[in-house]
């Protein structure tokens, strides 16, 4: 266990908190990193919502590297390929954070660089 299913299994997590981190990772999908570091930056008090939008945050530099290789890459025309591809997992990984967020569990995105701990 990392520290953070350690912090949110120590917590009962109330409905508010719940509905904030829902609303991160929704509006991690239309967004980007904004909601995330809004949410960072505003709720540090709350373990819950600290946790999940650090893990968006840490999705979204994530996705933004690869879409900066995706652009690169477009030169030899496998990036043109690899867009959608990228975009379908960030909008899963999202979906995926939000209903772990309204359950009231932590949720650890797949092939997440860990910057932000």
């Amino acid at each position: 266990m990392n520290d953070f299913e350690n912090e949110v299994s120590r917590v009962v997590v109330d409905q508010d908190s719940k509905n904030l981190a829902l609303l991160t990772w929704i509006g991690t999908i239309f967004f980007g990193f904004i909601p995330g570091l809004v949410m960072y930056l505003v709720k540090k008090d709350d373990a819950f919502i600290c946790g999940h939008a650090k893990e968006a945050l840490n999705w979204c530099i994530t996705a933004a590297i690869g879409y900066f290789i995706c652009f690169i890459l477009t030169i030899i025309l496998i990036g043109a390929l690899l867009f959608p591809v990228l975009g379908l997992c960030h909008l899963i990984f999202c979906v995926l954070g939000a209903i772990k967020a309204s359950n009231g569990e932590y949720y650890l995105t797949p092939f997440a660089i860990r910057l932000i701990k």
